[in-house]
C-alpha cells in the first residue's frame, strides 16, 4: 500500500474515533499533499509526487514543529508546545525508522568506499546518494558532519 493510502485511511479511522488532534494534524498532512500534487501536475506529472516526496514532506513538517514546539517552550507556552509535539508523533508513525548513528556511520562509510570519494570536494556526491537511499531517515545535518568527519581524513 502507498504512504498517500495509508494516511487517507488514517483519517477515515482517526475520525471514527473521534481524535480531534489526529484528525486535524493527518488533514495538514493531507492538504500539504493535495498541493505538492497540484504542483506536480503543472509540470505534466500527472500522477501527483511518490511516496519518496511524500517522506520529504513529512521529515520537512517534522521539523517545522520542532522549531515551532522550541519558540514556543521560549516563549513560555507549553501548552502550545505539548500540541506541536503530539503532531510531530502523530506524522512520525508515517515515516521510516530513522537509522541509528552507528547505522548512519556505516552506511556513510559503505558510500564513500563505493563511491570512491576521495576529499571534501566529493561530498555532494555522498549526500545526494544518502538523500535518495535513505530519504526520510537520517537527518541530513547530521549526516553532513559525518560525512565531512569521514573525508577531511
Amino acid at each position: 500500500m502507498s504512504l498517500r493510502t495509508d494516511i487517507f485511511a488514517a483519517i477515515k479511522e482517526a475520525m471514527k474515533s473521534k481524535q480531534a488532534l489526529r484528525v486535524s494534524t493527518l488533514r495538514l498532512v493531507s492538504a500539504a499533499i493535495k498541493d505538492r500534487d497540484i504542483a506536480a501536475r503543472s509540470e505534466d506529472r500527472c500522477e501527483g509526487i511518490n511516496d519518496d516526496e511524500i517522506l520529504s514532506l513529512l521529515s520537512k513538517m517534522v521539523k517545522q514543529r520542532e522549531e515551532s514546539a522550541r519558540t514556543y517552550d521560549e516563549n513560555a507556552r507549553p501548552e502550545l508546545a505539548d500540541r506541536e509535539r503530539a503532531e510531530i508523533e502523530i506524522v512520525r508513525e508515517f515515516m521510516p525508522t530513522p537509522l541509528s548513528d552507528d547505522e548512519m556511520k556505516s552506511a556513510v562509510a559503505a558510500l564513500i568506499d563505493e563511491t570512491g570519494a576521495s576529499g571534501l570536494k566529493d561530498m555532494g556526491k555522498i549526500m545526494g546518494r544518502l538523500k535518495v537511499d535513505f530519504a526520510g531517515r537520517l537527518d541530513m545535518g547530521k549526516a553532513g558532519a559525518v560525512v565531512k568527519a569521514h573525508l577531511a581524513g
